[in-house]
């Protein structure tokens, strides 16, 4: 095995999260940094964080969160947040056909702790758009080793939205 000056090589998957992860510094939302990857044949296609539409302010620039004030809870209500989520933002960023049985690293971090999200995962719209890019596989991080690896063809099978659940 490859060695670094740091110690042993990092495996691939957590490579990727790791690129998610610092993509996810960017971020400009008040309560939750997330960053996507999207990588095809072992290239990523394209990044994406979540924050403002380009042009508005971000609620790190009006120092306010509107779900937070009304105590939305994680999961819900997504039509009142500011932000165009990370996995949006990258799907926006490439091209359909790149993306074709893709694969989309996911990364969560509690603002106020710096800790990972406990069972991070992408909404209900995110998980549509994911479905609709053509993207095969996601694989979201739990901690700075562990990931959950999720087929979209379950999201496809499970379908939360018949049932009308909401949060994760």
């Amino acid at each position: 095995m490859e060695r670094t000056s740091r110690g042993k090589r990092r495996d691939k998957i957590n490579y990727y999260l790791d690129l998610a992860e610092m993509v996810s510094q960017r971020c400009t939302c008040l309560r939750r940094h997330y960053g996507a990857v999207i990588v095809k044949n072992d290239e990523v296609i394209a990044t994406g964080y979540s924050g403002a539409p380009r042009g508005r302010k971000n609620c790190t620039d009006i120092g306010r969160c509107i779900r937070e004030q009304m105590k939305v809870p994680r999961g819900e209500r997504y039509e009142l947040c500011r932000s165009v989520h990370a996995e949006a933002n990258a799907i926006i960023s490439a091209s359909r056909d790149s993306m074709i049985d893709a694969e989309l690293f996911l990364v969560g971090i509690e603002v106020g702790t710096g800790d990972y999200i406990e069972k991070a995962n992408s909404c209900s719209m995110c998980k549509r758009l994911i479905i609709n890019a053509g993207i095969a596989r996601a694989y979201v991080r739990d901690d700075a080793e562990n990931y959950r690896i999720i087929r979209v063809a379950d999201w496809i099978k499970d379908d939360e939205s018949l049932e009308g659940k909401f949060g994760y």
